[in-house]
């Protein structure tokens, strides 16, 4: 094959210089390994860049573990806002002297005989070693009944979503009550709008259960469950896309409760199944959507935190939570006219997929994900960081990158084929 453009040789490439990206050049830099970490964007941030304006992590900025930088400010029970997340990694990057290169976006990655080959805006790199670091929210999953709706409406999705202003005037259906949608309906609320939120199938969590924070519970089961016989697994491969419970780290954090938003005067509706110009149809079962999301944490998360305090001995806090209410259902409809309603714009808030389209190896499964072991992938060479359930409930984020890109840096310098790419 021949090269077009400038030929760069480099022992390992890393592609993606978010936090999973930086935690990865971390270990190559203390293991002396030669590599260069690319980003695609212009500056350091990663996804978070793709975060609204007043986001704020969910989890704890005690669970921002970093190897090499973990943290140590004036707040660790806060919950760190998106310009300061970006800072953060900026930092990080400064402190553990990462070679980063912006703007340079891989669009193909094959293998050769003498190893991978990574193309990017008319340069060629040529590595022993490719770290694909491109975290878990690459490409928005968008229903293709967003093209059903009338071009008169504005759609986004949360993706692109970053203050109430961008939207246009009137009433605001939101789409999807994953983390991002009730956030966005939250904030959309506070501001004035009148809000319609189709509602998903994501468990809600209480931000604090026993005394403690959500995020402490997680990560005490994370790193220290399997000390005592207590493990978060995952119960099969198609979970690893599975939603994160619905909770807020807005306003100092607080627990989300869809019941008390309908009070509020958010309109609620089951799942948005089709649409046709102005009109949209929901499935008619709200009340049971609402049950689900309401049970899940005591049937899945407190049975683990509850296993853990009685297997490491925690003489943890009473349960204090306020009983389950038995309120109705709110009031509902399957049906929605949007014109009719005032409604000027559409938030899909429905998450994303993979999109490792660019990568020429036959190295993935049927949903797409890299065929591994901790990150080791089947072609020689090839690693992974940084995915949903890699090798932990850990693996995407602040707390677990680090171990996971230890474990591949080790591959790597054990490999004993001679770096002549």
């Amino acid at each position: 094959m021949m090269d077009s453009g400038a030929v760069e040789r480099i022992d390992t490439l890393v592609i993606g210089g978010g936090q999973a990206g930086l935690a990865t050049s971390h270990h190559l830099t203390e293991a002396g390994v030669d590599h260069l970490v690319v980003d695609r964007r212009d500056r350091l941030g990663g996804g978070w860049l793709d975060r609204w304006d007043e986001f704020c992590l969910v989890l704890p900025n005690f669970t921002l573990l970093l190897p090499g930088m973990p943290y140590d400010g004036d707040d660790p029970d806060g919950f760190m806002a998106r310009d300061d997340v970006v800072k953060h990694l900026s930092q990080y990057a400064s402190v553990i002297g990462a070679p980063v290169r912006f703007g340079t976006n891989v669009t193909r990655l094959a293998a050769t005989d003498e190893g991978l080959v990574a193309h990017a805006d008319g340069t060629t790199f040529r590595a022993r070693n490719v770290v694909l670091a491109t975290g878990p929210y690459p490409r928005p999953k968008i229903p293709a009944a967003a093209g059903k709706i009338s071009g008169d409406i504005q759609q986004l999705h949360s993706n692109d979503y970053r203050r109430p202003g961008q939207l246009a005037d009137g009433a605001v259906l939101v789409v999807g009550s994953g983390q991002s949608g009730v956030q966005i309906a939250e904030e959309l609320h506070r501001a004035g709008r009148e809000v319609h939120l189709a509602v998903s199938k994501v468990p809600a969590a209480p931000r604090r259960y026993r005394g403690r924070d959500l995020g402490w519970w997680l990560l005490k089961v994370y790193r220290h469950g399997p000390e005592v016989g207590v493990e978060m697994k995952l119960p099969s491969p198609a979970a690893r896309f599975a939603p994160n419970p619905i909770v807020s780290g807005q306003g100092g954090g607080h627990s989300i409760d869809l019941r008390r938003l309908a009070r509020e005067g958010i309109r609620l509706y089951g799942r948005l199944e089709s649409a046709d110009g102005t009109t949209v149809r929901f499935s008619d079962d709200l009340a049971d959507r609402l049950v689900f999301i309401e049970t899940q944490f005591d049937k899945t998360q407190r049975r683990l935190f509850e296993a853990y305090i009685a297997a490491a001995g925690i003489d943890a806090a009473t349960d204090d939570r306020p009983p389950p209410g038995d309120s109705p259902a709110p009031a509902t409809s399957t049906e929605l006219d949007l014109a009719a309603a005032g409604i000027g714009s559409v938030v899909w808030a429905t998450g994303y997929r993979l999109d490792f389209g660019w990568v020429d190896l036959p190295v993935f499964d049927e949903w797409g994900y890299p065929q591994h072991t901790r990150g080791v992938t089947t072609h020689p060479g090839l690693y992974a960081v940084g995915l949903p359930w890699l090798h932990s409930a850990g693996s995407s984020v602040f707390a677990g990158v680090g171990p996971d890109a230890a474990h591949v840096v080790k591959h790597i310098v054990d490999r004993q084929e001679p770096c002549d790419a």
